[in-house]
Parts: structure tokens; C-alpha cells; sequence
């Protein structure tokens, strides 16, 4: 068995209740210890983007996001040159077939293609935003209400292949007060073609996570919001089928299962 995971499964303790599961699957987390905490703090890159890094006991421990369409060993890249090879295993998600009314939502026209491009750019940006500091992972669900939207889910929309979920969905009525999930700040908020009234809020170290389809937005880029913190009401703005909260996490600017940052969630 390799080294990392040998420390790795050593690792848990009480300062482990605030970190995320671990669960190095595609649209998992990977935990790898990387340096005893008595050295600095490594920097560690994945597939080009900067990797969370925690301490957690006597090690600096990388969080890392793995892509939903990874497969086979993956690798990080440490200061100096140096590599770190990591296995994940296979996860074959369920599918999912939506109905949306507003054609131009599932087969845009081209001014609508002109704008996701530039869209898609903006939220890039957000995803991949990087604070220096510590990572806030003490997480509570943003709203109350039923998972009708797993992470991960193979997606048809009138019949039309799709990419893969990338968040949670939560049922809850128009109007739900949605809670900030931890302390953090917000970096990004927009109405965007496909999710509509959205937050991004940085929770440090490259920790982020994304509120869509709001029918009211309250909070403004620059506000520092702590946990439980009303930042908006739950919508169907964008590209929706009804009022409910899509709740996103991203590591390292891929998003990874929200559940996974919740206690007692299976």
C-alpha cells in the first residue's frame, strides 16, 4: 500500500469533523498528505489549478477536486518539480430526464450562444478563484428541503444529451431564505442564461461555492458573510423546471459533491 495512504487513513481525529469526506471517485474528493505541518505550507496544482491545502494533525493535507470525466491514476504537481500519483475508482452516476418548455433553454439561438460563451468565461473565473488563507469547511445545508437533483446525474433535456449535473438540487418554495453554507465572501453574483440569479462565495483557499436560480439576490460582491447568513431566496430563474435551489462546491475549480461536505449525509 502506498505511503499517502498509509498516512492518509491515520489522519482522522477530532479536527477531522469540519473536513470534507473523502471519496476519490470522479466528482470526488481526494485527501493526500502532502508534508509534516512543521514545514511551510506546499503549494500543489492540479491539472494546472491551485489546490486546496489544510493542515489536519501533523500533516498538510491537499483536498483535491477530481473531474466527473477522470479515470485511471491521477497526479498533482509539488513545488520543485516533484509528482504525486494518486488512484481513484470507477462511479457510474444515474441518469436523469428533464423537460424544459423554452426551447431556445436547450437548443440556444446564436445570440444566446454569444452570450454562455462570455458567461462561461465569467463563472471560469469564479470556480477557480483563489483567496490565500484558511479554508472555512464547517458546512450546513443553504436550505431546508429534499435532494431532487444528485450530483453527478447523466443528463437527457428533451431528449438531448447534456453534461452531468454539477450540484445539488434542493426542493424548496419560491421565496426560501437561502443560508450562506460557511463564512466566506462573496466574489460573484450575475443572471446568468442557464442558472439564472446566482452567488458565488469564496470560502478561502480555493473553496467556492455557487447558488443558482434565485428569484432574489442579497448580497452584493465584497460582503463579508458569515455562516447562515441569508444571501438570497430560493427561484426558477435560468434554465429551470420549477422553484429549488442548485447548490455547487468546487476544489480546485471542479465541482465535487456538495454532499460530501455534510455531516451524516450518505
Amino acid at each position: 500500500m502506498k505511503k499517502w495512504l498509509l498516512l492518509s487513513m491515520a489522519l482522522y481525529s477530532c479536527n477531522a469533523l469540519a473536513m470534507p469526506r473523502e471519496n476519490p471517485v470522479p466528482g470526488g474528493i481526494a485527501h493526500l498528505p502532502i508534508a509534516p505541518l512543521s514545514a511551510q505550507a506546499p503549494l500543489v496544482q492540479y491539472e494546472g489549478k491551485r489546490v486546496t491545502v489544510v493542515p489536519l494533525d501533523a500533516y498538510w493535507v491537499a483536498l483535491v477536486g477530481i473531474p466527473l470525466d477522470a479515470a485511471g491514476d491521477q497526479t498533482v504537481q509539488l513545488q520543485g518539480g516533484q509528482t504525486l500519483s494518486f488512484p481513484i475508482q470507477a462511479k457510474e452516476y444515474k441518469t436523469q430526464r428533464l423537460t424544459i418548455k423554452d426551447n431556445n433553454k436547450v437548443e440556444p439561438d446564436d445570440e444566446s450562444s454569444e452570450r454562455i460563451v462570455r458567461e462561461m468565461a465569467v463563472q471560469e473565473q469564479a470556480k477557480t478563484h483563489f483567496t490565500a488563507g484558511e479554508a472555512q469547511l464547517d458546512f450546513i445545508k443553504p436550505v431546508p428541503g429534499r435532494d431532487t437533483g444528485r450530483f453527478g446525474l447523466k443528463r437527457f433535456i428533451n431528449n438531448q444529451p447534456r453534461n452531468p449535473h454539477s450540484g445539488m438540487d434542493i426542493a424548496a418554495a419560491t421565496g426560501t431564505p437561502i443560508k450562506a453554507t460557511a463564512a466566506g465572501t462573496v466574489i460573484h453574483t450575475d443572471d446568468f442564461f442557464f442558472s439564472g440569479n446566482t452567488v458565488y462565495l469564496d470560502h478561502g483557499a480555493g473553496v467556492i461555492s455557487m447558488y443558482a436560480h434565485l428569484s432574489e439576490i442579497q448580497a452584493q460582491v465584497g460582503d463579508t458573510v458569515q455562516q447562515g447568513d441569508v444571501i438570497g431566496k430560493v427561484g426558477s430563474t435560468g434554465r429551470a423546471t420549477g422553484p429549488h435551489l442548485h447548490w455547487s462546491v468546487y476544489l480546485n475549480g471542479e465541482a465535487v459533491d456538495p454532499a460530501l461536505f455534510l455531516p451524516n449525509k450518505k
